[in-house]
């Protein structure tokens, strides 16, 4: 079992993903389940949205909030990012990530984020904010356009967590995948990638530094 600290500097800003409206969180979540959900998990990161009613229209995507008010991400933000850039860099040739195979199940398995709470550090004077955006689409009826609005923390922004994983067992024949090496570039993608809503665009990407017991390394 090996252990990161690992904590992300955003050079771009960071959007939310969560609904303002509790109701579709709700349905959202529960539809994502693989299992039928006590409702535990559930009605606790409903519980954690803002408001809509006091702060903003509930199309808006938006950020959970700490007993403080901190805004903050969900453990599982991580491992679905480390699935995206797997999933990625998997079709390249050079890449190690085309080796592994169910990538999603090792990172469900064998990849592990705590705190299960990630809260968000901003930098002085900075303040979450609403980032609009147009939404386009090709339909039947021709080209549409509609506003979409989620809630933005700037640049300079600082996430920390610790990232255990297992080693994988060296296959009979050809050389064993060093988790570590592929968590590693796929840190190195979200440089370019990005983390949470419009990534396409390159919001949310990030500088990493990784903290062990001896060492640590930057990007």
């Amino acid at each position: 079992m090996n252990t990161w600290h690992v904590t992300l500097t955003f050079t771009d800003p960071l959007l939310g993903t969560a609904s303002a409206d509790p109701e579709i969180y709700r349905r959202f979540i529960q539809s994502k389940a693989p299992d039928p959900p006590d409702g535990g998990d559930v009605e606790d990161e409903a519980a954690a949205l803002p408001d809509p009613r006091e702060e903003y229209e509930r199309t808006v995507t938006v950020f959970p909030r700490a007993d403080d008010g901190r805004p903050f991400l969900h453990d599982y933000q991580i491992k679905g990012f480390f699935k995206d850039a797997a999933s990625m860099l998997g079709r390249t040739r050079t890449e190690p990530s085309a080796d592994l195979r169910a990538f999603k199940k090792v990172i469900d398995g064998l990849v592990f984020v705590t705190p299960r709470r990630l809260p968000l550090a901003l930098p002085e004077g900075g303040e979450v904010q609403i980032l609009e955006r147009p939404l386009r689409a090709s339909t039947a009826q021709g080209e549409r356009v509609a506003l979409a609005a989620s809630e933005s923390v700037p640049p300079g922004t600082t996430l920390a967590f610790d990232l255990t994983w297992f080693d994988l067992k060296k296959p009979k024949n050809g050389s064993a995948i060093d988790l570590g090496e592929l968590l590693e570039d796929w840190l190195q993608y979200g440089r370019l990638r990005g983390l949470g809503q419009w990534r396409n665009s390159g919001k949310g990407r990030f500088a990493y530094a990784i903290k062990t017991g001896s060492e640590s390394a930057s990007a």
